[in-house]
């Protein structure tokens, strides 16, 4: 007859801290080949799927002969009352805008940017406080107001270039007190913006074509597109952008030059190759 062994409490502990520490061997070695793609996983997973694909710019460009000046003047009065300062602004102001009707622009053309008026303040001493040494506190004042200051800005469009010296000649002699521009620009840019991105798409077409028979390759379909804009390159004439309105009345030529103006387009095309 066969009698089974009965372990000590001792064996019985050593027993289950051995069954304990397997285990944990057992799922260590499960974690570790998961995450290092060996179970579970196809060789398929690991193949590169990247997509090959080739990269061009493009650059366009369009010049063109400015049809527009833009002026901006301020005009500036200070009187004792905020009514007497506008009615000193409102005087100049109704001769610029007769000046601008007679070289014929349209009241469509400008218009009034900012209206507005500030007080102008004086420090006035007290009596109290006379003191004849070189070591005297401040002496006690206040600040008063003594008078106000009205200004109004006005834009304007000159459409008639050649007319641009005689305007802001004429608004300097009628008592302008600040004068900017002119900004010569082109009216209708739009059009010359879709002209010179025409001419950065049909660049990087080109670079793309000559890149993929120099690879040996073919050109698929367009996967990414990036429009950088159109930069609009304004020209000034002669320094003269806010300057003192009385130091152009005498000094502006009748006919300023006007050069051209620079409008140009940049693309990023991503094509795929086969």
């Amino acid at each position: 007859m066969l009698t089974g062994k009965i372990m000590s409490p001792e064996n019985k502990e050593k027993y289950r801290k051995a069954i304990r520490i397997a285990l944990v061997v057992f799922i260590a070695v499960i974690v570790a080949n998961i995450v290092s793609g060996n179970l579970g996983h196809s060789d398929s997973f690991n193949n590169n799927t990247q997509e090959n694909i080739i990269t061009v710019t493009g650059h366009g460009e369009v010049q063109a002969v400015p049809d527009i000046a833009n002026v901006s003047f301020t005009i500036r009065q200070e009187a004792k009352t905020v009514k007497a300062a506008q009615e000193a602004v409102t005087q100049i102001e109704k001769k610029a805008l007769d000046l601008l009707k007679v070289n014929n622009i349209a009241e469509k053309d400008y218009k009034t940017e900012n209206v507005s008026f500030n007080p102008k303040y004086d420090y006035q001493y007290s009596a109290d406080g006379a003191c004849g040494s070189l070591t005297c506190p401040p002496r006690p004042g206040k600040q008063i107001i003594s008078g106000y200051e009205a200004y109004e800005s006005i834009n304007v469009k000159v459409r008639n270039t050649d007319s641009v010296g005689t305007v802001i000649s004429g608004l300097g002699a009628i008592g302008v007190t600040e004068l900017s521009g002119p900004n010569f620009t082109v009216d209708k840019q739009d059009d010359l913006k879709a002209t010179a991105r025409k001419m950065a798409i049909n660049d990087a077409k080109g670079k793309a074509k000559e890149l993929a028979k120099e690879l040996g390759v073919h050109l698929g379909g367009i996967t990414s597109y990036s429009d950088n804009g159109n930069y609009p390159t304004p020209m000034y004439a002669n320094d003269m952008m806010a300057k003192s309105a009385g130091a152009l009345s005498s000094a502006t030529p009748a006919v300023l030059p006007l050069g051209e103006n620079l409008i140009s387009s940049d693309v990023t095309i991503t094509y795929k190759i086969r």
